[in-house]
């Protein structure tokens, strides 16, 4: 049977762009990808790199009042939102336009409608025009969960926050999760009053409980007021702004409320189903460890199939894809010693096991300390850095490293490649410090705090 399309990918983030960019240009495959909103996705139009660039402007008020402390003369003034969002807007257009041309330069056919599947083997766009295909990549990414109660749409998500009209005054945040606690270090920094309502315990669920401490008291002690163990119980359009109840009985007035509280893959109405392809409890398309779905002409990578939902595991996914069907080389994306940050103020970079789960698979040391940098200390700021590392006790390999600190997430990158390879703590205690670095410490841990 001939084909209109060696491989036709639906969606336009960072993994389906990549598999199309590499299959056609790199094997010659006829390739098309439809996206029905913007070209780049989550990450560069809804996620990452708009965050990480509000990331940077939140910095600026405490950076400039550390300068004073520092001996700088500086004018600290208000935060203009109206220019710092078309100066964003400009840039994401800019990297939006990059990725148009990227995937035309390779040689890929886009089509900027939504596309559903019909077949096995057949893509039918949103204008009714079908298109054959020998493979079918789904690379549809995620969306932001909106909680179902009256009413919640007075809310934004994810989606919505980075196109504010004006930056709010009074800012609710609900969840407990790493974009939820991102979001409320970003407009603390920015000047709003922010409140983080989080049903469970602690915040940032998952992750090292040591470390969400950490960070929990730190976005405390900079002005946060974080409600754990709480929700929302009604909200409603008031005089003054959103009034909300909350489950402990409290009520409050915002300015806008902001939900994170989770992310679903986005399958609705792709017609999945009804091939006999598996759709999981959240919505993810279930694929076995080849990205291949129970249709065999069907693949899907990414937050879509809700294995690890970050961008460069998506690209992994992707790059494992075409070398799989395209290259006549099987490979199965690695999952696992996957490096990660969190933007909070401070970053939090993480990689291998939490102390919880180390303890739980096998006897362990743990390395930890905390302390105050050199940069903080001088100017006798409170703010204190964690170091910690996971060891076990019987082959000493470095099961895991937690890094609470400013530009955490620029050194766990460079921990991940040690602990990737197996290093042992031994090997950590090898190398020689770099000093005067708050980094140092990871290799300057000679006795543990305990073991389990």
């Amino acid at each position: 049977m001939k084909f209109d399309y060696d491989l036709f990918v639906i969606g336009g983030g960072s993994g389906g762009v990549r598999a199309a960019r590499v299959a056609a240009g790199e094997t010659g495959a006829k390739v098309a990808l439809a996206e029905e909103s913007r070209m780049g996705g989550t990450c560069v139009i809804r996620g990452c790199v708009p965050k990480k660039l509000m990331v940077f402007a939140s910095e600026y008020a405490e950076a400039m009042h550390e300068a004073v402390d520092y001996g700088w003369d500086v004018r600290i003034g208000g935060f203009d939102w109206t220019k710092f969002r078309t100066r964003l807007e400009r840039e994401l257009d800019r990297l939006e336009g990059v990725y148009n041309r990227l995937l035309q330069g390779s040689g890929v056919t886009t089509y900027a409608q939504r596309a559903t599947v019909a077949d096995a083997h057949t893509v039918e766009l949103a204008d009714g025009t079908r298109f054959t295909a020998k493979h079918i990549l789904i690379a549809t990414g995620g969306r932001p969960s909106l909680p179902d109660f009256e009413n919640a749409g007075l809310g934004i998500t994810s989606n919505e926050v980075f196109h504010l009209d004006e930056l709010p005054k009074r800012l609710l945040i609900v969840g407990g999760g790493y974009i939820a606690c991102e979001m409320a270090c970003i407009f603390n920094g920015l000047g709003t009053e922010v409140t983080q309502f989080y049903r469970g315990a602690q915040i940032l669920r998952g992750f090292d409980d040591e470390a969400r401490g950490h960070i929990a008291e730190h976005m405390i002690r900079h002005g946060i007021a974080i409600h754990c163990g709480t929700n929302i119980l009604s909200m409603e359009k008031g005089r003054d702004g959103i009034d909300v109840r909350a489950t402990t009985g409290h009520s409050f007035t915002f300015d806008q409320v902001l939900f994170a509280v989770g992310r679903d893959p986005n399958t609705r109405g792709l017609g999945l189903e009804n091939l006999g392809i598996e759709i999981g409890r959240r919505g993810e398309v279930v694929v076995d460890r080849y990205s291949q779905t129970a249709v065999p002409s069907i693949h899907a990578i990414g937050d879509v199939t809700n294995r690890v939902q970050l961008t460069p595991v998506a690209i992994r996914e992707g790059m494992a894809f075409v070398e799989t069907v395209f290259k006549g080389n099987p490979t199965a994306p690695d999952h696992d010693l996957i490096p990660s940050a969190v933007f909070t103020q401070p970053e939090y970079g993480s990689v291998g096991l939490t102390e919880e789960a180390a303890r739980e698979q096998e006897p362990i040391e743990v390395y930890s300390t905390t302390f105050r940098p050199m940069h903080k200390s001088f100017i006798a700021r409170e703010d204190r850095v964690l170091m910690k590392l996971i060891v076990s006790q019987a082959t000493r390999k470095v099961l895991g490293v937690h890094i609470v600190a400013d530009h955490a997430g620029e050194m766990i990158q460079l921990a991940g490649v040690a602990v990737k390879m197996g290093a042992t703590k031994e090997d950590f205690d090898r190398t020689v410090a770099v000093h005067p670095t708050m980094s140092e410490e990871l290799v300057t841990l000679k006795h543990p705090v305990r073991s389990a």
